[in-house]
């Protein structure tokens, strides 16, 4: 498993976190926005790796595309759910094209 799958992973689980309603917007509040900062900068790593590995990189566009308007109540919460499954439905097709490749 390359490196930017498990990113997306990590990144889709911690998205998911983020999307829980009230206890991803408290934990936002109770840390300053920092979590949306950090993962602002998870998923560009995430995005550059995917990118020189030739994977598919919308989960990781999406997510930036999270990170800068996730301030905002109701619109974050569902942007952190849909970037959670864009990055589990990527991560599981980055894994799968993994597998069949012929080193």
């Amino acid at each position: 498993m390359s490196t930017s799958t498990i990113l997306k992973w990590i990144t889709g689980a911690c998205e998911a976190f983020l999307g829980i309603p009230f206890l991803g917007g408290i934990f936002i509040l109770a840390n300053g926005w920092v979590p949306l900062i950090v993962m602002f900068f998870l998923h560009v790593i995430t995005l550059v790796l995917s990118v020189r590995a030739g994977e598919n990189k919308y989960g990781s566009i999406t997510g930036i595309i999270t990170s800068i308007i996730g301030w905002i109540p109701v619109v974050g919460m569902i942007m952190h759910i849909i970037t959670a499954l864009l990055l589990f439905v990527d991560a599981g097709l980055s894994s799968k094209q993994n597998k069949t490749k012929v080193y």
